[in-house]
C-alpha cells in the first residue's frame, strides 16, 4: 500500500463507490494512527490516499460530503465566534491540594454511601476544554466550555482536529453532547514556539489560542490532539467505565491512563504514580480527576452551584525551583493599592517561563524576609500563578538589601496611604495614569462592558495620546480619531503603522453596543472597591436604577445579605465622590443603562422563599430542573435541612429522602414537580 500511484483512473459509474471506499479506508487508517496509536501504514501512503480522494471528489462534485476527510482541511476566514448554549452546564471540579484532603473527600462519600463506591482515576489534561455535539452520528457542532453555561462555536476549527471523528463509528440516533480536553502534545508546542515571533507560555495557552484561529487552516497546522472523556446527557450509559469503552468504540481518542480503584490506597497510589511520572509523559498533566464511577450515584450525589460533588480534582505539588531575586518594583492596581513584585532571574516552571512574581504586599515581604539579590525558592500555586515561598538563607550574600515600600506613588508621585486594615497601602489620586489604565481595562473587559478589539494595546494608546482620562471619554471616541493613532512601530518605508478603519470601525461599534449592557454590568465595570459581578447583580435586585443605589445609606447597604458595612462604605464613598457623580453624569448622557427596573420587575418571583434539594435519577438532568426552580425565585440547595421547602426524589433516591421522611418535609416525585411548575406558568 505503500506504493499507491496518486493518481487513479476510475469509470464514472464506479467513481461513487470508490469515493466511498477512500472515505472508509482513510478513517479507518486516521482512528488507527490518532486514536488507537497503532498505525498501518506510513505517512507517505496515508497522503498518498488523500491525495486520491482529492482528486477523485473534483472530479466528481456531485458526490461532495460535508463529513470527508478532506473536509478537516480549513481554507476560509470565519466570522468571529458566535455563542453555544451547552446541554447542560460545564461544571469546574473542587480540588483537592494533597492527599489528606482527598482523603477527607473519600471519607465523605462513605457517609454518603455507607461504605467507598468504585472511584475512577484519569489524568488531569491541561488544555483547553471542548464539548462536541454530534447528530445521527455526524458532528455537527463544536464548542468551548465559555462560562459553563454558553461557550464559542468552533466547529471550523474542531473539524481540522485529527482525531476527533466527524462520523462516529457506531450507530447513534439523535443528538449527543460528549466532553474532553483540546491539547497541544509537547513536541508540537516546541516546534510551534521555535518559529514563533511571539512564544506562548505553555502548551495550554497554545491550545486555547489555536482553538481560536479566525482561520481554520491555522488551527490544522498547529497539531492539535483531543481526550474525550464525559457526556452531557449520562442517561443512556450506567457508568464512567461504561461510557469510556463507548467511546473508544465510537472513535474517540481516549487516555488509556486511566484505574477503576475499589479502595482508597489504589487511588492514592494511582495519583503518586501520576506525579512520578508526569515529566515522562508527552502532554502536559496538572493532576488527577477522581470521580465517582456509578452514574446513579453520581446524580444522587449531585452538584454545587459550580461543581459536581461526586468528582474532585487532585492537584499535584507545585514544582518549585531556586533563582535570583534581581529587583522588587512595585505595580500600581486599579483601586490604586500597591503591589510589590519580585522581578527574577527567569526560569522555566511548570511549563513556562517565570520572570516575575506577586509578593502580595509589604507585610508579605517582611514574613518572608526576601531580601534583593537573595536566591529565592518559587513555585507556581495550583500551577497557574507565580508566587516566591521564601528565600535560600544559606545562599544570601552580604549586600542582600531589605526592601522599603516607596512614601509616593510610583506611577504619578502623589503621597501613599495606608487603609484601615494596616496592610493595603494605596494612591488615593483620582489622576494617577497607572490607575487609569486599569481601570478602562476592567471596564472594558468581557464580564463588564465587554467591548471587543479594546485590548492592552489600544487602551495605553488612547491614554498615551491624552484622548483617554476616564471611562466616560470612550464614548466620545471617533472612527478617525481611533484610525489615526500610531501603533509605535514602523513600516520598510519608515512610516508609522497606524491602526487604520477597518478595525476602528469595528472599536466603534462595539463601543455603541456595549450601551446595550446592563445597569449591573456597568456597576461592575464602575471598578467600585469590592464589587464585582455578582455584588453587583444582588445590590440591582434591591436597588433597580442609580437614583435609588446612589441614595442608599450605609446600613441600608449592609442590610443585604452578602454587602457587609466595609464595602457598603465603599459604595457610599465611590457614590459621592464627586468626580465619579461627573464621570456617571456623562455616562449616562452617552447613552449608558443605569436602569434595570424593567427587568427587575419583569423577574418571576412565584417561587421566592423556598427552598428545594434534587435527589435521584429523574429523567433529564438535575441541573436543567435547578435551573428551572431558580428561574422562578426558588432557592436550589445540595443537603436537606429544616431550611429545605421540598424534596424532589427520582429514582434510587437515598440518604436525601430518608432525611427528609425523617424531618417530615414535603417530598414531590419528578411528575408532581412538573405539576408545580407548569402551575405557576
Amino acid at each position: 500500500m505503500d506504493n499507491l500511484d496518486a493518481y487513479i483512473d476510475v469509470k464514472p459509474e464506479d467513481a461513487q463507490e470508490k469515493i466511498e471506499q477512500l472515505r472508509a479506508e482513510i478513517e479507518r487508517h486516521t482512528y488507527l494512527y490518532y486514536a488507537q496509536d497503532e498505525p498501518e501504514i506510513s505517512d507517505g501512503a496515508y497522503d498518498s490516499l488523500m491525495r486520491q480522494l482529492r482528486q477523485l471528489e473534483a472530479e466528481y462534485p456531485e458526490y461532495q460530503d460535508p463529513n470527508s476527510p478532506t473536509m478537516r482541511v480549513g481554507g476560509y476566514v470565519g466570522e468571529q465566534f458566535s455563542p453555544v448554549t451547552h446541554q447542560v452546564k460545564m461544571y469546574s471540579l473542587d480540588n483537592a491540594m494533597d492527599l489528606d484532603e482527598l482523603d477527607e473527600w473519600m471519607d465523605k462519600l462513605v457517609e454518603e454511601f455507607g461504605s467507598l463506591p468504585p472511584l475512577m482515576c484519569e489524568l488531569k489534561i491541561d488544555g483547553s476544554s471542548i464539548a462536541l455535539t454530534y447528530k445521527d452520528g455526524n458532528l455537527i457542532r463544536a464548542a468551548t466550555r465559555g462560562d459553563g453555561t454558553t461557550g464559542e462555536d468552533v466547529t471550523a476549527n474542531m473539524r481540522t482536529v485529527r482525531d476527533v471523528p466527524l462520523k462516529l463509528r457506531v450507530d447513534h440516533p439523535g443528538e449527543i453532547e460528549l466532553r474532553g480536553e483540546v491539547y497541544m502534545p509537547n513536541s508540537s508546542f516546541e516546534a510551534l514556539n521555535k518559529d514563533a515571533e511571539k512564544k506562548f507560555a505553555n502548551p495550554r495557552n497554545a491550545a486555547a489560542g489555536s482553538l481560536r484561529q479566525k482561520d481554520p487552516s491555522i488551527t490544522q497546522n498547529r497539531d492539535l490532539s483531543t481526550f474525550i472523556y464525559a457526556v452531557a446527557d449520562q442517561q443512556s450509559f450506567k457508568s464512567q467505565e461504561d461510557l469510556l469503552n463507548w467511546l473508544r468504540e465510537a472513535g474517540f481518542h481516549v487516555n488509556p491512563d486511566v484505574l477503576l480503584c475499589d479502595n482508597k490506597e489504589q487511588v492514592k497510589d494511582f495519583c503518586k504514580r501520576a506525579i512520578d511520572k508526569r515529566d515522562r509523559l508527552p502532554y502536559e498533566i496538572d493532576g488527577v480527576v477522581v470521580k465517582v464511577n456509578n452514574f446513579a450515584q453520581q446524580e444522587e450525589m449531585g452538584f454545587t452551584s459550580r461543581a459536581p460533588k461526586w468528582a474532585i480534582a487532585f492537584k499535584f505539588p507545585p514544582e518549585e525551583k531556586a533563582t535570583l531575586l534581581k529587583d522588587i518594583t512595585v505595580q500600581v492596581g486599579r483601586t490604586g493599592v500597591l503591589t510589590p513584585v519580585a522581578e527574577l532571574e527567569p526560569v522555566s516552571l511548570a511549563g513556562s517561563i517565570v520572570s516575575r512574581a506577586t509578593l502580595h504586599n509589604l507585610d508579605e515581604v517582611r514574613r518572608k524576609d526576601v531580601r534583593i539579590g537573595d536566591t529565592v525558592i518559587v513555585h507556581k500555586a495550583g500551577d497557574i500563578i507565580p508566587e516566591v515561598v521564601g528565600p535560600v538563607l544559606s545562599a544570601r550574600p552580604a549586600d542582600a538589601k531589605v526592601w522599603n515600600m516607596p512614601a509616593t506613588c510610583p506611577s504619578c508621585g502623589s503621597a501613599v496611604v495606608k487603609d484601615e486594615d494596616g496592610v493595603a497601602i494605596r494612591c488615593i489620586s483620582i489622576e494617577c495614569p497607572k490607575q487609569l489604565n486599569e481601570r478602562i481595562k476592567h471596564w472594558v473587559s468581557r464580564k463588564a462592558l465587554d467591548i471587543d478589539g479594546m485590548g492592552s494595546e489600544m487602551v495605553a494608546m488612547l491614554i498615551d495620546t491624552g484622548r483617554v482620562r476616564d471611562v466616560a471619554d470612550l464614548y466620545t471616541l471617533t472612527e478617525d480619531e481611533i484610525a489615526s493613532l500610531s501603533r509605535g512601530r514602523q513600516n520598510v518605508e519608515g512610516e508609522d503603522i497606524r491602526v487604520g478603519h477597518v478595525i476602528a470601525k469595528k472599536i466603534v461599534a462595539a463601543i455603541e453596543e456595549s450601551k446595550t449592557r446592563s445597569f449591573a454590568r456597568v456597576l461592575h465595570g464602575l471598578g467600585i472597591r469590592g464589587v464585582g459581578e455578582n455584588v453587583a447583580e444582588l445590590l440591582v435586585d434591591v436597588y433597580p436604577t442609580y437614583e435609588l443605589l446612589s441614595n442608599a445609606s450605609v446600613e441600608d447597604l449592609s442590610s443585604i445579605e452578602g454587602v457587609g458595612p466595609v464595602l457598603a462604605e465603599n459604595i457610599v464613598e465611590f457614590f459621592t465622590n464627586p468626580q465619579n457623580k461627573d464621570v456617571i453624569v456623562r455616562l449616562r448622557q452617552s447613552g449608558l443603562n443605569f436602569d434595570d427596573s424593567a427587568v427587575v420587575q419583569d423577574k418571576d418571583t412565584s417561587l421566592e422563599g423556598n427552598t428545594f434539594v434534587l435527589t435521584g435519577a429523574l429523567s433529564r438532568p438535575r441541573p436543567e430542573y435547578a435551573q428551572l426552580l431558580k428561574d422562578k425565585g426558588a432557592k436550589v440547595a445540595g443537603s436537606v435541612s429544616m431550611k429545605t421547602t421540598y424534596v424532589v426524589a427520582g429514582e434510587a433516591a437515598g440518604s436525601k429522602l430518608t432525611k427528609a421522611q425523617q424531618l417530615g418535609l414535603k417530598i414531590l416525585n419528578e411528575q408532581q414537580l412538573l405539576d408545580l411548575l407548569n402551575n405557576l406558568n
